[in-house]
C-alpha cells in the first residue's frame, strides 16, 4: 500500500473561477507544482478529486471535463509530476439527487483507495473548502490541509 496526495482542483490546482471547462481559462496556482514534486519524491501517488456540478447543471459536458483533465494532467507531466488519476463527481443534489461521491462524502477517495491499494491513514489531502477537508476526514485521512496553510 502506498500513500496518496489528494488535491481538490478548483482553488488548489487552479484559481477558482465559475465553472471552468476550457484550458484557456485555467490559471495554475504555481506553488502546487513544488508541493506535488515534494510528495512525489517521498513516494506518494497524486490524485485530483473534484466536484463538477457544472456537468449536472448542463454548463458543460462530461467530455468537456475529460478533455480539460487530460490537458491538466499533461501540464503536470511537463513539470515532472505524474497525476495517477483524476476523479470527479458530476452530480449536484438539486439536479441529480444525493450521491456518495460528492464531497464532503468520501466516495472519490474510497474509489481511488480500492483501485490503487492506497494507505489512507498516511495520505494527505489539500483542499480549499470545508467540504474538501470533511471528505478527507470521512475517508480516514489524518493529514488534511487548507491550501492557504501551505502556500
Amino acid at each position: 500500500m502506498t500513500p496518496a496526495l489528494f488535491l481538490d482542483r478548483d482553488g488548489v490546482v487552479n484559481v477558482e473561477k465559475n465553472y471552468v471547462y476550457k484550458a484557456e481559462d485555467i490559471d495554475f496556482i504555481e506553488p502546487i507544482f513544488s508541493i506535488c514534486r515534494n510528495y512525489q519524491q517521498k513516494g506518494f501517488q497524486i490524485f485530483i478529486i473534484t466536484n463538477q456540478a457544472g456537468i449536472a447543471r448542463g454548463y458543460y459536458s462530461e467530455n468537456d471535463f475529460l478533455i480539460l483533465s487530460a490537458w491538466i494532467e499533461a501540464e503536470f507531466e511537463k513539470r515532472g509530476i505524474r497525476i495517477s488519476k483524476t476523479y470527479f463527481c458530476p452530480h449536484h443534489p438539486d439536479y441529480t439527487g444525493e450521491c456518495i461521491c460528492r464531497k464532503p462524502n468520501p466516495g472519490m477517495i474510497m474509489k481511488a483507495k480500492d483501485e490503487f491499494d492506497l494507505d489512507l491513514e498516511n495520505s494527505v489531502l489539500i483542499g480549499d473548502k470545508k467540504s474538501d477537508i470533511e471528505a478527507g476526514i470521512n475517508a480516514g485521512i489524518k493529514n488534511n490541509y487548507f491550501i492557504h496553510e501551505l502556500i
